[in-house]
């Protein structure tokens, strides 16, 4: 009788784990298409789908859509705050702009290249016309958020 009941609470057991994991893989699943719309991009892929800083001397976009590019670092708080919004952010503009970020601490070359002194920092991108540089978030979330939308509406979407 002890090892029928073991046997039903270790099945029991066993079923619990793999429903736990079928959930954690669906929430994962989400979490990565959601991520997609903020696009960590790499020195290469910076120069290529924004602006080639090592050849042209002049600001010259490559891009096929205006861009925010998030220059922050995993240890900057602000940074981590701004990240889910901008989230929503390229979510709302899909298809009208690209969200990217750089890892400053892996591409500093890259962030010292635009004369970026502190983080967050959002390098406004329009197809035409100079970038602009903003620096630092709102004292809220939705402060931030529409911090972002007044910027994109100025000088990306114009």
């Amino acid at each position: 009788m002890k090892k029928i009941l073991l046997l039903m609470i270790l099945a029991l057991t066993i079923n619990i784990i793999h429903v736990n994991a079928s959930e954690n893989e669906k929430e994962k699943a989400k979490t990565t298409q959601t991520e997609k719309l903020v696009v960590s991009l790499t020195k290469d892929e910076f120069k290529q789908k924004v602006f080639d800083y090592e050849k042209d001397k002049n600001w010259k976009f490559k891009g096929d859509l205006p861009c925010i590019v998030d220059f922050y670092a995993d240890w900057c708080r602000p940074c981590r705050i701004a990240a889910p919004i901008l989230e929503e952010i390229a979510k709302e503009y899909k298809g009208k702009i690209n969200v990217y970020k750089i890892d400053t601490q892996k591409y500093p070359e890259i962030a010292g290249s635009f004369d970026i002194q502190g983080i967050p920092a959002f390098l406004y991108c329009p197809q035409k016309g100079k970038p602009t540089i903003k620096s630092g978030i709102g004292q809220s979330n939705a402060e931030t958020k529409m911090m972002f939308r007044k910027a994109i509406e100025k000088l990306l979407l114009k």
